[in-house]
């Protein structure tokens, strides 16, 4: 059995203890938090409605990681996983995105006719 959360705020559609057994977790980006959760978390209640599951965030220590626990029944799990996974990984690919484009504006910039 999983740790149970530490939290007392328990969302109405968890059932306790049967949905806190047995945990999912994924690690996730620290950096990536705050666009995925919004500024401290405060998009967690609304993905935990949306998606019928509970999380947890857990702060890895010496590691830019953040455990990501979930918990709820057995689908609302694996669906909030694989969501969950495929947000850090959109904001992970808009990012590096963002970085390729500043590095192409630098490279131009460097490359302008006023410096030959």
């Amino acid at each position: 059995m999983g740790m149970l959360p530490k939290r007392k705020n328990i969302p109405p559609w968890v059932k306790v203890p049967k949905d806190l057994k047995d945990p999912e977790m994924l690690q996730v980006q620290t950096q990536l938090l705050e666009a995925m959760f919004g500024p401290d978390g405060s998009r967690i209640p609304y993905i935990e409605q949306v998606s019928k599951a509970m999380l947890e965030l857990k702060a890895l220590e010496s590691s830019d990681l953040t455990k990501v626990v979930v918990y709820g029944s057995y689908m609302y799990k694996l669906q909030t996983k694989w969501m969950l996974q495929s947000m850090a990984e959109w904001h992970c690919q808009r990012q590096e995105r963002g970085m390729l484009k500043l590095e192409e504006t630098i490279g131009a910039l460097e490359l302008g006719p006023w410096m030959e």
